[in-house]
């Protein structure tokens, strides 16, 4: 069930960006590895690992990421792994005749062992649009209807229609320094989930950088005993590939 809706998500961002037939602008492509500091569910020592593309086209401008959280304590008696979280997302914006204003399709997929879900999967449209776009600072927001796929640690469906919104802007500190601001909310018949990402990066040398976050995950409907809020505070080190 997780493997074939991820495979569906995947093919609905790769197929609905490979349907302009465009020529290829700018693409990018960062790594990241560092070391994270966890609370909540996850309250652990750990290592995290992420790839964040962006491709803009004449007429699409498409974002993907991945994020990987994994930790393995070694015990007296054995191995025991004590976080485990996979997440990704994507999202294509079509661009209109004013290419600031798009229309988006976006889809994520996030499995999480140590949360409340067993795992979480939303899809949306709806709307897109850059509201600054200065060498300074960005600013783009997005909202639409969409629909989130859930299932509890138990099994129990959670699945509703949901109001998705969300945002990013980033603020150039100085020729080397940029803060970053990126988040979402879902808002659904049964729980609201939101996101947050907060981070501060500096350019060490050509195509490396280092990178303070915080970022924030919070469902307001959890079984009892499990914490509404996990937190991860990581300090990571960023390769541009591209």
């Amino acid at each position: 069930m997780k493997l074939r809706l991820a495979t569906a998500i995947v093919a609905v961002l790769v197929g609905a960006a490979a349907h302009a037939e465009d020529v290829q602008k700018p693409f990018t492509m960062d790594g990241e590895f560092g070391f994270i500091l966890t609370s909540g569910n996850t309250e652990t020592t750990s290592l995290s690992a992420g790839l964040k593309s962006i491709q803009e086209l004449t007429d699409w401008s498409n974002e993907y990421t991945a994020e990987v959280l994994y930790k393995q304590d070694e015990l007296d008696n054995g191995t025991e792994t004590t976080a485990q979280k996979f997440f990704t997302s994507g999202q294509g914006n079509y661009k209109l005749t004013n290419p600031r204003q798009r229309l988006f399709a976006f889809a994520s997929y996030e499995d999480d062992r140590f949360s409340n879900f067993a795992f979480q999967s939303t899809v949306a449209l709806g709307w897109n649009e850059k509201v600054l776009d200065t060498e300074q600072q960005r600013f783009s927001y997005s909202v639409g209807p969409g629909y989130s796929f859930a299932e509890d640690q138990m099994g129990e469906d959670l699945s509703s229609v949901i109001l998705r919104g969300a945002i990013d802007y980033s603020y150039k500190l100085s020729d080397n320094a940029k803060l970053t601001q990126v988040f979402s909310t879902e808002y659904g018949e049964d729980n609201v989930k939101s996101r947050s990402k907060t981070s501060v990066s500096a350019k060490l040398a050509n195509g490396l950088s280092m990178k303070v976050s915080l970022k924030l995950d919070h469902n307001t409907e959890v079984d009892e005993g499990r914490e509404n809020l996990d937190t991860e505070t990581s300090v990571t080190l960023v390769y541009s590939f591209f």
